[in-house]
């Protein structure tokens, strides 16, 4: 009789799934069973859990001292996801199923008390890591529509501790799950339900292409909720790549993944009640919030100045990165957050500022405004007016306004040549690329150097500004930034000045 035995699981740090062996050693004494290697308490309640499936999966259970080692030792291991590999280790060690059949295989999964596998989170960091080492991984049958998205890594499902070992005793065989996820496009509220506004759209438009962040504001039931839920119906497919990342978060989060939004961009929009755990991520252990929720999505801050300062400082950094790091006395966990942020404000707290309803003072104006600081503000591309209904429609000519499907098709054709040229978003040009490909004539540099006098414009503004006249330009097909592209981009910055 083998008397220890070697398995293979993961643990979740952050989006990682650093590999844990599980050394289980049977040795003679009185009956008992110790769980040690920084267990909290969900893993060391696994010995119950475990002992009771491999009774009702009439297995023996040995009644001897059971020791079970998760290495390496300081790192912290939660959850139930080292029931399956913790009952293998004892069955194995016990002479119930080959020690050999272990050796090139990984285990996640929870076990019910009645041997039945239940699912885990954050399969798919798992499943990227077992990729990498050349393993095999058996997880849950519930887990199968996350494993089935990772089409280099191989996973077999099973519904019950007693699938797995007829598995490894080579009774039975376990199905192998490739990709059979289909996509449909979501139905997102139309564009064309926004009469109006051409302004708005436009800069709705410039948004979506080179994914910019954008400030709305205007007066209240002016449409600046109704533009920002229609902007993820015109921004381009999700790559592959980026469905994945997106999904990975989701996975490891408390809300699970849900294969019905598959390659579909997130929309966040927390209240403004959010606090800075909600909005970053935090917790023990460490969970993703709202920024990394939103990850190659849109994350939608109705009502600006209304969220506390505190949590809007903390988006500060994120933004340049598209990344936030939670520190911990013990360990770091490092989470994605590449998202495109958009926010909605009135110009007042009453909201009706330049009309007779209106009766705030100066001072409150510009205390309302201070709520949303100025290193905040420097970092969003776009800050566009939007005007009340009336005042719009009378400037606008009546006409059919044109559907998402048509906007989305210009905005995919720019992007297109975004990455046909830089590989990546215009948002995402570093310092150096923006000399090649965002050179401007020297008549152009001078009408840009007065705008930023004029507007009061920081060094950063000046590069945001390059970046969107890029946009504007590949909306436009146009291989260099002419005037018209430029001063359109500039156009987007005019309201810096007020909220100097």
């Amino acid at each position: 009789m083998m008397t220890i035995a070697t398995v293979y699981s993961r643990a979740l740090t952050g989006i990682d799934a650093p590999i844990v062996t599980i050394e289980v050693h049977i040795s003679n004494g009185l009956p008992s069973l110790s769980i040690v290697g920084l267990a909290e308490m969900a893993v060391r309640e696994s010995k119950d859990r475990v002992r009771s499936a491999l009774i009702n999966s009439q297995f023996n259970f040995p009644q001897q001292r059971i020791t079970i080692n998760l290495a390496p030792a300081d790192l912290p291991k939660e959850g139930g996801r080292f029931d399956l590999p913790i009952a293998l280790g004892i069955l194995a060690a016990s002479g119930q199923i080959p020690l050999t059949s272990l050796q090139d295989k990984e285990f996640i999964g929870e076990l019910g008390l009645a041997g039945e596998l239940r699912s885990v989170r954050g399969v798919l960091p798992t499943l990227m890591s077992v990729a990498k080492s050349g393993r095999e991984l058996i997880l849950p049958e519930a887990n199968r529509d996350e494993a089935v998205l990772l089409t280099d890594a191989k996973c077999r499902t099973a519904n019950n501790l007693l699938h797995v070992c007829a598995y490894l005793s080579g009774q039975q065989d376990l199905e192998i799950h490739k990709q059979t996820t289909t996509h449909q496009r979501r139905d997102y509220p139309d564009l064309a339900d926004v009469k109006g506004q051409a302004n708005a759209r436009r800069a709705l438009e410039v948004a979506a292409a080179g994914s910019h962040s954008l400030l709305l504001t205007g007066p209240p039931g002016t449409g600046k909720t109704m533009l920002a839920s229609r902007l993820p119906g015109i921004m381009p497919e999700m790559t592959e790549q980026e469905a994945v990342d997106s999904a990975t978060v989701l996975s490891i989060s408390r809300m699970g993944f849900d294969n019905t939004t598959w390659r579909q961009r997130p929309f966040r929009s927390p209240h403004h009640t959010a606090s800075a755990v909600a909005m970053v991520g935090g917790g023990s252990p460490p969970r993703p919030g709202e920024i990394s929720l939103a990850h190659n999505g849109i994350l939608f801050l109705d009502e600006l100045p209304e969220f506390d300062r505190k949590v809007l400082e903390v988006l500060r950094e994120p933004i340049e990165s598209g990344k936030i790091t939670i520190s911990r006395a013990a360990f770091q966990s490092e989470f994605p957050a590449r998202f495109q942020l958009v926010a909605a404000m009135n110009p007042c707290p009453c909201g009706y500022l330049g009309d007779n309803r209106c009766h705030c003072t100066e001072d409150q104006v510009r205390r309302y405004r201070a709520r949303v600081s100025g290193p905040l503000m420097d970092r969003i591309d776009m800050l566009i007016e939007v005007p009340s209904i009336a005042k719009s429609l009378l400037r606008t000519e009546q006409h059919t306004e044109q559907t998402s499907a048509e906007v989305r098709q210009r905005v995919t054709s720019a992007r297109e040549r975004q990455l046909k040229r830089a590989n990546k978003a215009n948002y995402l040009l570093e310092h150096k690329e923006l000399e090649v490909y965002c050179s401007l004539q020297d008549s152009d540099y001078q009408l840009l150097e007065q705008a930023i006098s004029r507007l009061g414009l920081s060094a950063r503004a000046y590069h945001r500004i390059l970046k969107v006249a890029r946009t504007v330009a590949d909306l436009a097909d146009s291989e260099h930034i002419q005037t018209a592209h430029l001063s359109e981009a500039i156009s987007y910055r005019r309201l810096d000045r007020l909220n100097a």
